[in-house]
């Protein structure tokens, strides 16, 4: 299955679970892209003793999961984009909801 999670908030919990899902996801061999979103740019700021999120950012990578970073809501932050957030387009998120299964939303 092809599995679409978009993530548009900086709370760390909401990143936390949302991406450890994404991680499960891929773990049961599906496709797994997230598309950051509004405040979910932001995720490389995240910094919680409690959630991990870089953690679960970084497995997602390493397992061959796909992170994207809307370019113009890093540009409203003053933000560059990263190895965990690379620059994306509307033009990717609309090819990620097309082409995945389902799309979660966070």
């Amino acid at each position: 299955m092809k599995m679409g999670l978009v993530l548009s908030t900086n709370d760390p919990e909401t990143n936390y679970n949302a991406l450890r899902l994404a991680n499960f996801c891929k773990a049961q061999g599906d496709e797994v892209a997230v598309f950051l979103l509004g405040k979910g740019v932001e995720v490389d700021r995240i910094n919680s003793e409690k959630f991990e999120v870089r953690g679960q950012a970084e497995a997602l990578l390493k397992a061959g999961g796909r992170i994207a970073a809307c370019g113009t809501c890093l540009r409203v932050r003053s933000l560059e984009g990263s190895e965990t957030c690379p620059i994306s387009t509307m033009k990717d998120l609309y090819e990620l909801i097309r082409e995945s299964d389902r799309v979660v939303s966070f």
